[in-house]
This record gives structure tokens, C-alpha cells and sequence, in this order.
């Protein structure tokens, strides 16, 4: 794997009064109150502090929500600078816009040491569109380029791939640089045996990690929605649960091909099932995992649950993706649970990868007690599979010796 210039590649001269642009994600739930989970900002502190330190003029950008390319308040970045400006202890400034004369005159105005946050990157389309002229506008606001946001690495955006190729110098932050070398782990040569847990909704999201991984790891558990339709391949009746029909053929397929390569797909054995989809729903457990007509699968069931976690916990390398039921309704949480319990106990390497199980994790109180948590649950599977973030591609590789 190539490696990328991460910031204490550079000299810290390469920062002093210079003009820093960092790309981070600061694509935060917004409450009444302002931001309602902070864990993006502070994932991104240590990179801002790194480059206040050594007396940069740090600009900072990201995207919040999906405003469709027009400015609208609901996605303004002002509880983020607000936010921000507490946990730096120093004035954020929010810029009215990313680009334009008032912005060049603001970042002008920037002494050493100061931090400026530009407005959503998002309220213009040309953003999401790569588009090239729009990222040269980016680009004549910085010396140097830090892309920080992995979670957006998977995305050609115009701030987070295209504008580094009119930057002077383009590297990792530190947040990016962590996630790489921890991902990159995985991919080179992880402590045996290596387990992963995907949960998640739909087979077809995973389909190329899944394929991927196979040739990777020891062990491969799948729950959630996405093990119905490997259910409904083995035989077994899924009643009104979320399944991919279509999907039967390519399920099949991974069983074959695991059994080829001689690794271990691990299915729920049972199921906690219920007549609908609400909390107060009448429930059951099936075992077999055999659903009837009209109920839906919402979790796994209590057997499978301890045959996951066991599997979990005597695992040299564990990497999750995904929760195991409908976690969010209190009583379809114990399959996901019971697995994030297993993944902080375990004395191996561990890594969950972004979104739903990274969620779970915190509100479980266990996201300390992980060796990685991913800020990127799309951009890590991406990396996972293989393929070539732009984000990451766009960065300078370390020179060879």
C-alpha cells in the first residue's frame, strides 16, 4: 500500500504563517441546542492544535447534511463554530461563504495562530461535482492542503480530491493518518485468527467488502438484515423481514467461496422475531431461524448472540462493521450489545468501522475501550474492499529512498 505525507512529513516550517486549508467532516447531528454529538470535532482537535501550534493560518472547511447545492440556514456550520470555538478555547469565526472576495479578504486578514471556518462547502453544486473551476477557488485560499476527513474519502468532491492538484503541498492529517495505519492493518498482515462482524441493513451495501474480506479474515459473522437473504439461501423462511430476493444467487456464491477457501461464515442460529416493527411489538425467539408468515426478523436471537461474542473475544484481530438488529428500539439491542461488550473485552486489535456500530459503541459508553473507531463507516468499507479513495489518492505519496 502506498503511504501518504502526513503532517510531521513536513518541516514545521512548511507552516508558519502559512495558509492551511483542512478538509475536515464535520457533518455533525445538529439539536436544538446546537451540536448534539461533538465526536467528529474532537476526532479533528489534535490536527487543528498541531497546525496552531507551529503558527499556521488554519481554514478550515467540511459539508453539513445535504442542502442539494443552495445555501439554507438549517445547514450552516454556525453551531459548529460555535461549538469548536469552546473546545479550542480561542475564537472559530464562521466565514458567510467558502469561496468569493469576502472570504479571500477574511483569510488575508488571518494572522498566525488564528482559525477561520468556511461556510458549507455543499451550498454550491459545484461541490459535489468535482467541478474544476470551484476547487481552483478553494485552492487560491491555501499554501497547503491537509485532507483530515477520512469520512468524506471515498467522495471525487471538489474540497476533499480535486483542488489538492492546485495546492503547492497536499498531506494527511493526523486523524487521517491514524485511520489509514489502522485500516491499513487489516489489510496487511492482522494478528490471527482475524474475525469480522457485519451487521447492517442491505447485502447489497456490502457485497465487495464481503467478497474482499473472504480472502482476508479467518472468520466471518454476518447479522442484521443483511444475513436474511443469506438465510433465505440456506433454505430458511424469512416471513415479512427485510430480505434482498435477488441477492440469493451472490449469497450462495460467498458460501461457496468461503467453503473454497477454507474460511468460517458464521449465520444467526436463532432470531428474535416480532409482528411489527416498534418497540411494544410482540416478540419471540426462533430457533431454528425460521420466521413465520408475517413476522420480521429484529435481531439476532440470544444463542447466536453468544456463539458471535465468543468468536469475538478469542479473536487476535477484529474488525465490525454495522449493528446486529434494529438496535435503536431498546428491545432489538441485545444482538448488537452483546457484540460491542465482546469487541471492548477483546485483548486483540480492534476496529469498528463508522456509522451505526460506531454509534452503538458510544451510546453503550465502550467507544474508548476500542483500538481504532473509524470516523468513515462508507469509507472504510471502501478501503476494505480495495479501491482507491480520492481523497486519500489525491495526497502526496512519501517519496522512495
Amino acid at each position: 500500500m502506498v503511504r501518504r505525507l502526513g503532517l510531521s512529513d513536513l518541516p514545521d516550517q512548511a507552516y508558519a504563517g502559512k495558509r492551511v486549508f483542512v478538509r475536515v467532516d464535520f457533518n455533525v447531528p445538529l439539536g436544538p441546542d446546537g451540536v448534539s454529538d461533538d465526536t467528529r470535532l474532537r476526532a479533528t482537535l489534535p490536527t487543528i492544535r498541531y497546525l496552531v501550534e507551529r503558527s499556521a493560518k488554519v481554514i478550515l472547511a467540511s459539508h453539513l447534511g445535504r442542502p442539494k447545492g443552495r445555501p439554507r440556514p438549517e445547514f450552516s456550520l454556525a453551531p459548529v463554530a460555535e461549538r469548536l470555538s469552546e473546545l479550542l478555547d480561542r475564537p472559530v469565526p464562521l466565514a458567510p461563504d467558502c469561496v468569493g472576495p469576502e472570504v479571500q479578504g477574511l483569510v488575508r486578514g488571518l494572522a498566525a495562530g488564528e482559525v477561520l471556518l468556511l461556510e458549507n462547502v455543499r451550498f454550491h453544486p459545484e461541490e459535489e461535482a468535482g467541478d474544476e473551476t470551484f476547487a481552483r477557488g478553494l485552492a487560491s485560499l491555501a499554501d497547503v492542503y491537509v485532507n483530515d476527513a477520512f469520512g468524506a474519502a471515498h467522495r471525487a468532491h471538489a474540497s476533499t480530491a480535486v483542488m489538492a492538484r492546485f495546492v503547492p503541498r497536499a498531506v494527511a492529517g493526523l486523524l487521517m493518518q491514524a485511520e489509514l495505519e489502522a485500516l491499513g492493518r487489516l489489510l496487511g498482515a492482522p494478528a490471527r485468527p482475524f474475525v469480522a462482524v457485519l451487521g447492517g441493513a442491505k447485502v447489497s451495501d456490502k457485497l465487495g467488502v464481503i467478497s474482499n474480506l473472504l480472502g482476508l479474515v479467518d472468520t466471518l459473522v454476518l447479522g442484521g438484515g443483511m444475513a436474511n437473504t443469506f438465510l433465505l439461501a440456506r433454505g430458511h423462511r424469512l416471513g415479512a423481514s427485510l430480505v434482498e430476493p435477488d441477492l440469493v444467487g451472490e449469497a450462495r456464491a460467498v458460501e461457496e467461496e468461503a467453503t473454497r477457501l477454507g474460511k468460517t461464515l458464521l449465520l444467526p442460529e436463532d432470531l428474535v422475531v416480532a409482528d411489527r416493527h416498534a418497540a411494544d411489538a410482540a416478540r419471540r425467539v426462533v430457533s431454528p431461524p425460521d420466521v413465520p408468515d408475517g413476522w420480521r426478523a429484529m435481531d439476532i436471537g440470544p444463542a447466536a448472540a453468544e456463539r458471535f461474542a465468543e468468536v469475538v473475544r478469542g479473536a487476535g484481530t477484529v474488525f465490525w462493521n454495522g449493528p446486529l438488529g434494529v438496535y435503536e428500539l431498546e428491545p432489538f439491542m441485545a444482538g448488537t450489545r452483546a457484540v460491542a461488550r465482546a469487541v471492548a473485552a477483546s485483548r486483540g486489535f480492534t476496529v469498528v468501522g463508522g456509522g451505526d456500530s460506531a454509534a452503538a459503541l458510544t451510546e453503550l459508553g465502550l467507544d474508548g475501550r476500542v483500538s481504532h473507531l473509524s470516523t468513515g463507516g462508507g469509507a472504510s468499507l471502501e478501503f476494505l474492499e480495495g479501491r482507491e479513495l480520492p481523497g486519500v489518492a489525491c495526497l502526496e505519496e512519501v517519496p522512495e529512498v
